[in-house]
């Protein structure tokens, strides 16, 4: 009798193990990335970006430096105008609206092309698809059996913390 009932316990230790594996392999396993993150990482020191930071500088330097020349200009017309001189006042105030529309014009121009560079950059076909290859491999390695975006959030009610391979990505694209 104890020899059967050792049977028995022995037979539903192992029934009992199958049956929690099976379920084990059923229990479907995700992650979420931000990858907005995974972008912005991957971006901060190529060439592209570089270029457009180096022009959105160059922009600025030389709007900063029209300002300060049309600055120059006001304070002159305001010297002129305290001393009487009417003709040199109007001169100069002419020349300050043509700078004024120069400059209005040379920063809209910059801004439209500044914008085209940044989109350019965040369309890059290159960068989808190393993500999606890297998106792969982290989910293979991690054993997960689907990634889903943080940007796409409407559908994500709540998630753990230690479901965000967002840092294994960026470590993966060697960031």
């Amino acid at each position: 009798m104890k020899r059967i009932n050792k049977l028995l316990i022995a037979v539903f230790a192992v029934l009992s193990t199958m049956s929690f594996s099976a379920f084990a392999q059923q229990i479907t396993k995700f992650a979420v990335v931000d990858t907005s993150k995974v972008y912005s990482a991957y971006y901060k020191n190529s060439a592209p970006v570089r270029n457009y930071e180096k022009k959105k500088e160059e922009f600025q330097a030389e709007i900063n430096r029209r300002t300060e020349e049309l600055r120059n200009l006001k304070q002159k017309k305001i010297e002129y105008d305290k001393n009487g001189d009417d003709a040199a006042a109007q001169r100069v105030a002419a020349e300050i609206t043509r700078k004024v529309e120069y400059l209005n014009e040379y920063t809209n121009a910059k801004n439209v092309e500044l914008e085209t560079m940044f989109a350019n950059l965040k369309s890059s076909d290159e960068f989808y698809k190393k993500l999606y290859k890297t998106l792969g491999r982290v989910a293979e390695s991690g054993g997960y059996s689907m990634i889903l975006s943080l940007q796409e959030s409407n559908a994500i009610l709540w998630y753990s913390p230690s479901v965000d391979v967002t840092d294994d990505v960026i470590s993966e694209l060697g960031l």
